[in-house]
């Protein structure tokens, strides 16, 4: 399964479907672009003549990467011929910056379960992102006329949501905090604190992926990831920087 798709990869993808040359998992689906333009121009690109139009830098500095979390997912069926389903969906990512989602297949070809499953993905910002609250964002996926699905499965980095019927609906609550108000309040570990203590963030109240750098800790090389929180603390563990990188 391609957990992570390229930018070029799921724009292409969206091209061809737009211009009726293929359709997603033989037959069985066609994207359709979500709450922002999926072709729209990366972040800094300002057209030919433009800094980083250069042969020699070519590669993006974003990639497409699952959102942090999927929140609602509604199925519905047009009325008029031909009569298609519709999948929309709802998330968190983890902070701002993120842009283009949309919903793509997990694999080509008809499913063993008969219910498609899709990733709810979207262009990760390029650079670390304060702790500032987690951002809606919204995307739609058209199913194809006559397809034999019995429900959907739609997967985020953090969590996933399945409808077991067309049309359906199912949602799912993220009681999370998002650490936007974490600066100068004591960090604890899992278990060593009660839920509502003043003053304190509790390990267990954060998102899953997570790193806590203290004063004596080294930095070691580490791949970036966008749904990682990091917090760096003082000598008495109070978090002083709060970040998604």
């Amino acid at each position: 399964m391609n957990s992570l798709l390229g930018r070029y990869t799921a724009c292409a993808i969206i091209a061809l479907a737009q211009m009726g040359a293929a359709t997603l998992a033989h037959g069985q689906g066609t994207p359709v672009p979500g709450a922002t333009n999926a072709t729209a121009k990366p972040p800094g690109d300002n057209g030919p003549g433009s800094p980083g139009d250069d042969a020699t830098d070519l590669a993006p500095s974003w990639v497409d990467l699952p959102v942090l979390y999927v929140t609602g997912v509604q199925i519905v069926r047009t009325t008029t011929d031909p009569k298609m389903d519709i999948v929309s969906v709802t998330g968190l990512t983890s902070s701002g910056g993120w842009d283009s989602p949309q919903l793509v297949p997990t694999y080509a070809g008809k499913p063993f379960d008969d219910v498609l499953d899709l990733q709810f993905i979207a262009a990760a910002p390029a650079q670390s992102q304060l702790a500032g609250g987690f951002a809606p964002v919204s995307a739609l996926f058209t199913l194809d006329p006559g397809q034999s699905f019995k429900g959907v499965r739609i997967h985020a980095s953090e969590n996933a949501i399945s409808v077991a019927q067309i049309p359906g609906s199912g949602g799912a609550v993220q009681q999370v905090n998002d650490c936007k108000d974490c600066l100068g309040k004591r960090f604890v570990a899992t278990g060593q604190a009660q839920s509502g203590e003043a003053g304190v963030v509790r390990q267990e109240d954060l998102p899953k992926v997570l790193r806590v750098i203290r004063p004596t800790d080294g930095i070691r090389g580490a791949d970036p990831d966008p749904n990682r929180l990091t917090l760096m603390l003082d000598d008495k563990g109070i978090i002083v920087e709060a970040f998604w990188e």
